[in-house]
């Protein structure tokens, strides 16, 4: 009997591991086997830091592997989720020593999602294999003039669900029967954080920012007005870290409602609540007209509007959106992150003789 050709995923999150088997045919992948793995607080808190936690992932992953390959299965590539690194393209990359102990040590920022690589890596050294990561947040496809911020000092750059972003436009394209180079679109994906981006040849040409500008989310602050929040840094009244925290995990609708939980918000709306329904609509609000504002950017042609991420599980959140912008071009939806598949595919596209870069990494426009 012949090996089963298999791909194997990574994708840490915060409180998770997801891991995945996808099975290789005739460079078309089937997933045979998925897991998202939890990680309690009461065990995450025993670590100093995200870095520290890769052993202790490593362990839960592989079991993963003995308990899920199959007898014949024969892993043959590795793709992990892209942590938070300086501006690269699009597309994979190979990991390698350098790129593992960057994402460990000298990371822009100190994310789960950095242990994408090093987990992707020390299973692959397993199998002698080759491991990848693909489409990190830190894809930068912005064009020269997307750049310009106002500010010489404080240019603008990208930082984006590049991989669930990317992955959807993918299969909006295979809808359609175009080629993804050829698309112009505008994909949200709104899960705890947005990211609402305007896609031109298949390229993200520009972005709000998921950390730093844009609407506002279930627990981030989005763009809110400098001076204001200038004057907060110098008042002596928080410290940064507080201030931070008011930005990114407890801003957005949590700093208004105190849950994240949008299904409870969806809940509180559609039983009155009158203060529940002005946050939802201002966040409503705040996402349609960034949609609008990125569809400019490809000069309102557009071969459709992608809706994506864990809100676009939700009924209501959705119609709300196409109430406002179905006149810009037609919604699709396609809910979740699908970023196993994503991660898979282009492992896949890889394997076919699809180009990847090495680490480092440079952008160039």
């Amino acid at each position: 009997m012949e090996n089963i050709e298999i791909i194997f995923t990574v994708n840490p999150g915060a409180t998770s591991t997801k891991c995945a088997l996808y099975q290789l045919v005739d460079n078309e992948i089937d997933c045979i086997a998925e897991e998202a793995i939890n990680h309690p607080d009461e065990e995450i808190v025993e670590f100093d830091s995200v870095s520290d936690q890769v052993d202790y992932r490593e362990e839960l992953v592989r079991q993963f592997i003995d308990q899920s390959l199959p007898q014949q299965g024969e892993i043959i590539a590795c793709a992990g989720r892209g942590g938070m690194l300086t501006p690269v393209p699009s597309g994979a990359i190979k990991v390698n020593d350098e790129l593992v102990d960057f994402c460990l040590n000298d990371p822009v920022y100190y994310h789960a999602s950095n242990l994408g690589a090093p987990l992707a890596y020390r299973v692959a050294n397993t199998y002698g294999i080759e491991a990848f990561i693909v489409d990190p947040v830190a894809v930068d496809e912005l064009t020269e003039v997307a750049r310009v911020s106002g500010c010489k000092d404080f240019p603008r750059f990208s930082f984006v669900h590049a991989l669930n972003v990317r992955a959807t436009v993918r299969k909006l394209a295979e809808k359609l029967g175009k080629d993804f180079e050829d698309m112009k679109c505008v994909t949200a994906h709104l899960g705890g954080g947005f990211s609402i981006a305007a896609i031109d040849q298949g390229r993200i040409v520009d972005n709000d920012n998921r950390m730093e500008g844009g609407p506002f989310t279930p627990e981030r602050a989005g763009g809110v007005p400098p001076i204001p929040l200038v004057e907060a840094c110098f008042s002596g009244d928080y410290t940064k870290e507080e201030l931070m925290k008011k930005l990114y995990g407890e801003g957005g609708v949590y700093g208004y409602l105190g849950t994240k939980d949008m299904r409870e918000v969806v809940k509180r709306v559609e039983d009155g609540d009158e203060y529940a329904t002005l946050i939802y609509d201002a966040m409503i609000y705040q996402i349609c007209k960034e949609i609008a504002a990125m569809a400019s950017v490809v000069s309102f042609d557009l071969d459709g509007i992608v809706v994506t991420g864990g809100l676009a599980y939700s009924d209501k959140i959705i119609a709300d959106i196409k109430a406002k912008v179905s006149k810009l071009g037609q919604v699709y939806v396609y809910p979740g992150s699908n970023e196993s598949e994503a991660l898979a595919a282009t492992a896949a596209r890889v394997i076919n003789g699809e180009e990847y870069r090495e680490w480092p990494v440079e952008v160039s426009n």
